[in-house]
């Protein structure tokens, strides 16, 4: 029997909400093992002089426990 945590991470880039995710993603993996899935649960922009400059996602982050 498997036992899976769902914790809830923020991630933030420059380029793109993609480059968000994964870079959310690898931070997270090198403290927390057995990753098996991510849900986007919401995305967010910073504006500044009318453009976006920070892509901003908040992810739930799928693991299973030891």
């Amino acid at each position: 029997m498997s036992i899976a945590k769902i914790i809830e991470i923020s991630s933030e880039s420059p380029n793109s909400f993609e480059d968000a995710i994964v870079q959310g993603i690898a931070k997270a993996s090198k403290s927390i093992h057995g990753i098996k899935s991510a849900w986007v649960k919401e995305q967010h922009v910073v504006v500044e002089n009318s453009k976006v400059v920070l892509y901003r996602v908040d992810l739930k982050v799928t693991f299973v426990l030891d």
